[in-house]
């Protein structure tokens, strides 16, 4: 076994990403937990890391788990919306369908990241899921806003028609995302109802739709990658010129937590 050992290295494993599952009825009566394929193709063809789904359930699986099992963490877009409740608000009809169990993973998941400088990339709600697991809130319909655009994913057309670009992102010039995106505005898709309201106390709000409608943020003097987005972009993610930075940096983020740990547990 020395000699083998010697002469062929053990490859070193990718960093693990977890990715929120949504709850599902697959067939209009089997309950799943599932994450787009887009999502799998983001976090292991440009951020370079093992994708794994996580059922977002605390009856299988506990915030304490999951930092330990995985490196990073990729909060996903998902129909149902954070409930009202979770940031001091009653519900109403506007607020949309619900997933309690995902908010009882995802809001600690979130605040324990936050602590410990682990990584994550939150996307749609999962943007939204960070400026409320911070202290935020958020509107339940953005289109019912004065002056605000529909930010929906349009009912009907083919999937590249429901994910094409759709309006610009302006960025604080020289902030995080400008820096990255080597740009002040980008264009986006759009594909959401609900929005921030208030940021949360430590939430920097760091790019706006031409509306006002925060599209990116991230957490004020975390130690580590909090990055988030109200878009898309893991649609086509190694082919767009936004989102392949994005994920890249996710991933450098992810592996350098991944390389710490193992440099923890050796010692």
């Amino acid at each position: 076994m020395e000699a083998c050992a010697e002469m062929t290295p053990c490859p070193r494993r990718r960093p693990v990403v977890g990715i929120i599952g949504n709850m599902n009825l697959l067939n209009e009566s089997y309950p799943v937990h599932a994450g787009g394929t887009m999502n799998s193709d983001a976090v292991a063809g440009v951020a370079g890391c093992l994708p794994v789904i996580i059922p977002s359930d605390p009856r299988y699986v506990s915030v304490s788990e999951l930092l330990d099992l995985c490196d990073g963490f990729l909060l996903t877009g998902g129909r149902p919306n954070v409930h009202p409740s979770e940031y001091g608000e009653v519900e109403t009809p506007a607020h949309g369908s619900f997933d309690r169990c995902r908010d009882a993973i995802t809001l600690p998941l979130v605040r324990a990241c936050v602590e410990r400088g682990q990584p994550f990339l939150g996307i749609c709600r999962g943007f939204q899921e960070v400026n409320v697991a911070m202290g935020g809130t958020l509107y339940p319909e953005i289109r019912d806003l004065p002056g605000r655009m529909n930010h929906r994913m349009p009912p009907d057309g083919t999937i590249d028609e429901k994910f094409a670009l759709r309006h610009p992102v302006r960025f604080t010039p020289g902030g995080v995302f400008a820096r990255l995106f080597g740009a002040d505005e980008v264009m986006t898709n759009t594909l959401h109802g609900q929005g921030i309201k208030t940021p949360g106390a430590a939430v920097v709000i760091d790019g706006q739709a031409p509306d006002g409608t925060p599209e990116a943020l991230y957490i004020k003097d975390a130690p580590g990658f909090t990055l988030s987005v109200q878009w898309h972009p893991e649609y086509r993610a190694a082919e767009d010129p936004v989102s392949r930075p994005l994920f890249q940096a996710f991933g450098r983020a992810v592996a350098d937590w991944a390389g710490h740990r193992d440099l923890r547990r050796s010692a």
